[in-house]
């Protein structure tokens, strides 16, 4: 009998040591079971739950404001603002979380402490994540390259298809799909074809050294300048550069639309060779002259001398 009450006693100590002990806000759990208590409880409760909705819609608000910025300016990238929007969506989330805990009594300048700890290994864990994020911020913000642009990365050349905050997508010239982390582009030369609205054309055409050489000039001239995408403005660069073993070079350099760049540049090449064809100027090929001589013939006495032998 005297054991079963002193299991009784012990087990009624324990539970009494539960009711007293502080588990929140300096009171223990049997002053939280107060009518004032309970009151206090629902009040805070209340409180919270208001500032929740206050938090989500100036959250939601902010960020719409600010990614309606980038949809209003064509000058605008509106990647760039619909991640701007995002921080201020989650930065003013995390203010009214702690508004939140300290509305309960938790004590926030602990939680800031872990959070930053806990920033902080997340950073150095993701070094190179971040380090995209920042290059794509940057590539976005003052914008070496664009949607649509014909840009040569590293070793990569082709047609920019997207620009995202991690990664550049690139379709080459075989149209095959290319990934370049944003940290590689930001962090190498960057070689934007379509920079500029207009772009220099250059050739070399050799004609022989027996061609009339103002003929031929005035043949490769009438015969680039008369194509509608040759632009007069700059003026074009007609003149001999060069003589070569067998033949004088003509270096040629006339302006046109960067659009039309390259395929201007195969079809001149095909029409100078026709027109100086047609104007019967000789084009210069690479040749080679032989000159054997043949061997004296042996004479007829040391013929009969290998025959008696």
């Amino acid at each position: 009998m005297e054991e079963v009450e002193a299991v009784a006693t012990s087990v009624w100590g324990q539970i009494a040591s539960i009711f007293t002990m502080e588990i929140y806000n300096g009171k223990s759990f049997a002053d939280l079971l107060t009518l004032e208590a309970m009151l206090s409880l629902l009040g805070n409760t209340i409180a919270a739950i208001l500032i929740l909705i206050i938090g989500f819609t100036i959250s939601s608000v902010v960020s719409r404001r600010i990614t309606r910025i980038g949809s209003m300016h064509a000058s605008l990238d509106d990647t760039l603002f619909v991640f701007f929007g995002n921080i201020a969506r989650y930065t003013i989330l995390a203010f009214t979380t702690l508004f939140v805990l300290n509305t309960f009594g938790v004590r926030t300048t602990s939680v800031v402490a872990v959070i930053g700890a806990a920033g902080l290994a997340i950073g150095l864990a993701l070094q190179g994540t971040l380090s995209n994020v920042a290059a794509g911020v940057m590539l976005i913000l003052f914008r070496p390259l664009k949607n649509g642009d014909f840009v040569q990365v590293n070793d990569v050349v082709g047609t920019v298809k997207e620009i995202t905050l991690n990664y550049t997508e690139i379709a080459d010239i075989g149209n095959v799909k290319v990934v370049v982390p944003n940290s590689e582009v930001w962090g190498n030369t960057i070689k934007n074809y379509s920079g500029y609205k207009t772009r220099r054309a250059e050739w070399e055409f050799g004609v022989g050294y027996g061609a009339n050489l103002a003929d031929a000039e005035r043949v490769i001239r009438d015969t680039i300048m008369s194509d509608p995408r040759s632009h007069n403005d700059p003026e074009p660069f007609i003149q001999v550069n060069n003589l070569n073993s067998s033949s004088v070079d003509f270096l040629v350099r006339v302006w046109c639309d960067a659009s039309v760049y390259f395929q201007y540049q195969a079809d001149m090449k095909r029409k100078v060779k026709e027109a100086l064809d047609k104007a019967g100027v000789d084009i210069p090929f690479p040749t080679r002259t032989l000159v054997v001589q043949k061997e004296e013939t042996v004479s007829k006495d040391t013929s009969k001398k290998f025959a008696v032998q």
